[in-house]
């Protein structure tokens, strides 16, 4: 009897569902070295950019400039950071990983250096510009790079532990920014985090995993996708053989029994087969509807939105939290506003070291949903210390709402980076990453601004309870663009 021969798709197909099958039943290491250096060089960038951008004012001040300067170089560097995310994601995609992380540290390394020898007021302008540019492409690509060296199983709760240097970052890069400004000279503050950059490029250039694609867990995505390359490679060689000797009359058995060219290819083949529908997409711009559609597609990832709406609906909440919530506590009469971070931190801390239980386990909307009912309960606390200002325990009360603010960041952010790129194909994660992070940064920078003027005009209580009902639409956005799934 005879049976049909299986084509090298079909044989690839299964080789990857018995793969992953066996995968799933060990999980593998995530804690390898290439994901360690990606967590180092994340912490050492977040804490120049954290840390910069509270002693930044401190230091002008000292140096007898205005607040207004001070305004100026905070907005450079947001929008040198947004701009510098919206076009590096599709070279990060081209280019590899390794070397656009190692020029981003590189540039930044320069920005952060360069005040120190900046004596106008332009040039001071000119090296933020420069920092917030290299900040931001030395993050892009180092999330894209952790989600490329993680096991496929683990990649919600490794992205979770990947926001880890984040975390710790905003707890103590604000506190070490002011003591090393408040030392002769006060120059120390960009000597200090200039070291922290050169780590970061150090970091980066150890970063190589991309030359050694089998060093990593046989289920990440750049060892999947470079492995269904070389069986790509060795069965179309095969196939161009094959079609040499039919040529010259061999059977007709022989030249159709494909089956066993990708059975060979399918021993070492982890991943799924690559589709070349994107790829098409790119090379021949009708197929979309024109150059302008190739154009936007290649510098933006629509399949990242499910991840990267909810997330910028969200942002404004962080947006108060970053730049409002001291002043807020300063105004009421806190003791030590500065606490509330710390506490935040901490918490930010306790549930990316849970993440391993539930990142990958649990559905995307419940996580989310509890993130948005633990910022409400942030900012009722934050509302109710507005509302009744007098209580005794209003230090207290203030203090601790930095612990929900901390579980709704640390829950928001890997969740729906998780959503935004398990909804994009691998060889798209580069410009993923970017939309979901310009997204968040435009979600936060806009809403500052608006937040200020809200503020001003109608006060704290009228602010807050913006920034709560933002928080409920960023969980209405995720029921609708989620993916139905279960996790």
């Amino acid at each position: 009897m005879s049976t049909k021969p299986r084509t090298t798709e079909q044989s690839v197909e299964d080789c990857t569902t018995s793969n992953l099958t066996s995968q799933s039943r060990a999980p593998e290491r995530l804690w390898s070295r290439t994901f360690i250096t990606i967590v180092a060089l994340t912490l050492c960038c977040f804490l120049v950019g954290q840390g910069t951008n509270a002693g930044t004012s401190v230091y002008l001040d000292r140096m007898g400039e205005t607040a207004t300067l001070a305004g100026i170089g905070a907005a450079v560097f947001s929008a040198a950071a947004a701009a510098s995310r919206l076009l590096c994601g599709p070279i990060i995609d081209r280019k590899g990983r390794a070397i656009v992380m190692a020029t981003g540290a590189a540039i930044m390394l320069a920005g952060t250096a360069g005040p120190v020898f900046a004596n106008t007021s332009e040039l001071f302008v000119v090296w933020r510009f420069l920092q917030g540019m290299g900040f931001a492409i030395a993050t892009t690509a180092s999330a894209t790079a952790a989600a490329d060296v993680l096991p496929l199983s683990r990649l919600g709760e490794g992205i979770g532990y990947y926001g880890l240097g984040q975390a710790i970052a905003m707890s103590i890069g604000p506190a070490l920014a002011l003591f090393l400004v408040s030392t002769d000279p006060a120059e120390n503050l960009y000597l200090g985090f200039s070291a922290a950059a050169a780590a970061a490029v150090a970091f980066a250039l150890t970063c190589r995993y991309e030359k050694n694609p089998r060093s990593l867990p046989k289920t990440s995505a750049y060892r999947r996708r470079w492995e269904r390359e070389q069986a790509s490679s060795e069965s179309n060689a095969a196939n161009a053989a094959d079609g040499a000797f039919s040529e010259k009359g061999a059977p007709a058995s022989t030249r159709t029994d494909t089956g066993m060219v990708a059975d060979a290819a399918c021993n070492t083949q982890t991943g799924k087969a690559a589709s070349s529908a994107d790829a098409a997409s790119l090379e021949n711009p009708d197929h979309h509807g024109g150059r302008l559609r190739s154009l936007v597609d290649g510098v933006l990832e629509p399949r990242a939105l499910p991840g990267t709406i909810p997330m910028m609906i969200m942002s404004p909440a962080f947006g108060f939290g970053i730049f409002f919530v001291g002043l807020y506590g300063t105004t009421l009469g806190v003791g030590n506003a500065g606490v509330f971070y710390t506490i935040s931190a901490i918490a930010m801390i306790a549930v990316r070291l849970k993440s391993k239980s539930f990142m990958d386990t649990v559905a995307p909307i419940k996580i989310m949903g509890v993130s948005a009912a633990s910022g409400l309960i942030c900012y009722g606390m934050l509302l109710a210390c507005g509302i009744w200002s007098n209580f005794g325990a209003l230090d207290i009360v203030f203090y601790f709402a930095g612990i929900f603010y901390g579980l709704c960041l640390g829950l928001a952010m890997p969740v729906n980076q998780t959503v935004a790129v398990r909804n994009t194909p691998d060889e798209r994660w580069g410009a993923a990453n970017a939309l979901y992070l310009l997204a968040t940064d435009i979600g936060i920078g806009t809403a500052s601004v608006i937040w200020g003027v809200i503020n001003d005009t109608f006060g704290f209580t009228t602010t807050i309870c913006c920034v709560m009902a933002c928080i409920a639409a960023s969980l209405i956005a995720a029921r609708v663009c989620y993916p139905r799934d279960k996790a």
